[in-house]
């Protein structure tokens, strides 16, 4: 059994709100001071493919992740977790790109293909930074096999997977036929490892595969963004404080009741 794993490197989500900033040049957010991470949905459908892998004879996990080379810090991590192998899709004609989930979608999808296929893809039900959840669909579409979306935990039933996902008032329970997208939240079941020692030193010298568009059967239209981003910008907020007289909290407490009421808040 196949098992691909879709990663993504994202600016970590705990960073400061006062050192979040966004070149203007790039329309991006500005790195420079701050660290770039594992996805933290992605890693949970890192952990999800490695338990998997570990429960089946011959199963082996790919990680696969789309970016330039500072994205392969999260594919070590994958190595470190014990992945089997490691692709990296780039192109230097994607280097400024705003590429949407159509447009990622598509390509991960054709590098699956390249592969030649998987019986499970897992990737993180939405990124972090963008929060849009088209990925795992798109990709469903793109390679005609079935999609679940929220999963927390699966199970191999011969030919079939189960899938716990989540639903209204808890979790159901859904069999689907292998080929299939699973896209991940987090949940007690799939709650990342801490890689050993002895992984992490491994994972460091073990090779990364890199495709390029050239090396994928990319539809050329469905490869350009359907949209371009025009400004992002961080919205400044104007924030007036009044600190108000009192000598204890009585007092206070009372002023900050008759300024509620004349605000009509109360």
């Amino acid at each position: 059994m196949h098992i691909v794993v879709c990663l993504k490197h994202v600016l970590d989500p705990e960073i400061t709100p006062r050192y979040f900033k966004i070149d203007p040049e790039t329309n991006r957010p500005d790195a420079s001071d701050s660290d770039m991470v594992l996805d933290s949905f992605a890693e949970n459908a890192l952990e999800l493919a490695i338990q998997l892998r570990d429960k089946t004879p011959g199963a082996t996990v790919t990680a696969l992740c789309l970016g330039d080379e500072d994205s392969e810090e999260v594919l070590r991590r994958a190595l470190a977790f014990t992945a089997n192998a490691a692709i990296r899709v780039w192109d230097e004609e994607w280097e400024g790109l705003d590429l949407d989930g159509q447009v990622i979608g598509h390509i991960l999808a054709q590098t699956i293909k390249t592969l030649g296929g998987a019986e499970l893809v897992l990737t993180g039900y939405q990124a972090s930074d963008i929060e849009e959840g088209l990925v795992g669909p798109v990709m469903a579409e793109e390679l005609k096999i079935p999609c679940v979306t929220l999963v927390s935990d699966l199970e191999l039933d011969g030919d079939h997977v189960k899938a716990s996902y989540e639903a209204e008032g808890g979790y159901s329970v859904v069999s689907v036929p292998s080929p299939a997208v699973f896209t991940v939240i987090s949940a007690e079941t799939n709650v990342p490892r801490l890689p050993k020692v002895k992984d992490i030193r491994l994972a460091r010298s073990k090779p990364i595969t890199l495709f390029e568009s050239d090396d994928l059967d990319l539809d050329s239209e469905r490869s350009q963004p359907g949209s371009r981003l025009i400004k992002a910008y961080v919205q400044n907020k104007e924030v007036n404080c009044e600190v108000l007289p009192g000598n204890d909290g009585a007092e206070l407490a009372g002023g900050l009741a008759d300024k509620l009421v004349a605000l009509k808040i109360l």
